[in-house]
């Protein structure tokens, strides 16, 4: 009569949304503590690249610093301090000064008629290179090559046996290569990141992440081939799993997880989190796309780079990307 569509669930800690929601929150605000972006910036990668509707920052100010540290806290608590739903030091901080989003005036940002909006990084114009070489398998950014040809640059194919991950050949020499929750400098190579994006056709900004070893006519062939895409191109630090692969991952492990306790079927937690937070697709769906095996290796990774368990592949996604790799 409400106009709403309901969905089953257990009687567990957060349910289904603010159980599976948490990563949302949790990676920007740990991305903000890295000091890998600002929360401008981190909001307009997840909307303008991700999809979202709004980002974290905006999105918590909406709700309330305290409502939704409060939230956080209490699953956190609920799950005996699970180190995956750990809460943010810098929120907590954020409570205690009274900066509560709009409803004070304050949060992550200011609020009032006078007060500018705060504006992302956003990288200025630079020229694309004429061609670009790609190698091996860029899924799931396998749209990138079209889009580059379309505008007008010439796109070569790398010999040898096609691999994955692939990357894409600047002329000077760097890679331009798929977050894959590694850091930038792993790689032996100059290496440059690009986000993970919902569609990368509609996508109107994306997120670089160079290595050390990148020189600055590198980036800036990177940020000018992007431009040519017509996408607005943000620079950001040293991140393993850059801004929306490393939020979209643990959203599909947390998903799993939830599925695999049994706290609610499969249909009715992408329902849950498309219908009830306005998510652009359910994390589910999203992880079929990615498929459960490489979101299960990304995730590897990142607990390698952070070994506190709290990046550490559900059983769930494990089990999951078992049957995927040998059916």
């Amino acid at each position: 009569a409400w106009g709403k569509t309901p969905v089953r669930c257990a009687d567990t800690p957060g349910f289904i949304v603010n159980r599976v929601a948490r990563p949302f929150y949790a990676e920007a605000l740990r991305l903000y503590e890295e000091r890998v972006a600002d929360p401008a910036t981190i909001d307009a990668v997840l909307r303008e690249c991700g999809g979202f509707k709004m980002g974290p920052f905006e999105l918590t100010d909406l709700i309330g610093q305290d409502v939704n540290e409060a939230v956080t806290r209490s699953v956190w608590e609920s799950f005996f301090q699970d180190p995956k739903f750990t809460p943010s030091l810098a929120q907590r901080r954020l409570v205690e000064s009274r900066r509560l989003g709009r409803k004070s005036g304050q949060g992550w940002y200011a609020y009032g008629d006078d007060v500018p909006r705060a504006e992302p990084h956003t990288a200025p114009a630079e020229k694309a290179p004429a061609s670009v070489t790609v190698h091996g398998d860029l899924f799931p950014a396998d749209a990138l090559p079209g889009l580059i040809g379309t505008a007008g640059v010439r796109v070569g194919r790398g010999q040898g046996v096609p691999s994955y991950p692939g990357f894409i050949e600047l002329p000077g020499g760097a890679r331009l290569a798929l977050a894959d929750g590694t850091a930038p400098d792993a790689a032996a190579e100059p290496t440059i990141h690009f986000d993970l994006a919902l569609d990368y056709r509609a996508a109107t900004r994306i997120a670089l992440s160079p290595s050390s070893r990148v020189s600055e006519q590198a980036l800036k062939e990177a940020i000018g081939l992007f431009q040519a895409l017509g996408k607005k191109v943000s620079v950001i630090g040293h991140a393993p799993g850059m801004i929306v692969a490393r939020t979209v991952w643990m959203l599909v492990d947390f998903a799993l997880d939830a599925v695999g306790r049994e706290v609610a079927h499969a249909e009715d937690v992408d329902t849950a989190m498309r219908l009830g937070v306005n998510y652009p697709l359910g994390p589910l769906e999203w992880g079929r796309r990615l498929t459960a095996y490489r979101v299960a290796e990304a995730l590897d990774v990142l607990h390698d780079e952070y070994p506190t368990g709290r990046y550490a592949p559900s059983q769930a996604l494990r089990r999951q990307a078992v049957r995927e790799e040998y059916s």
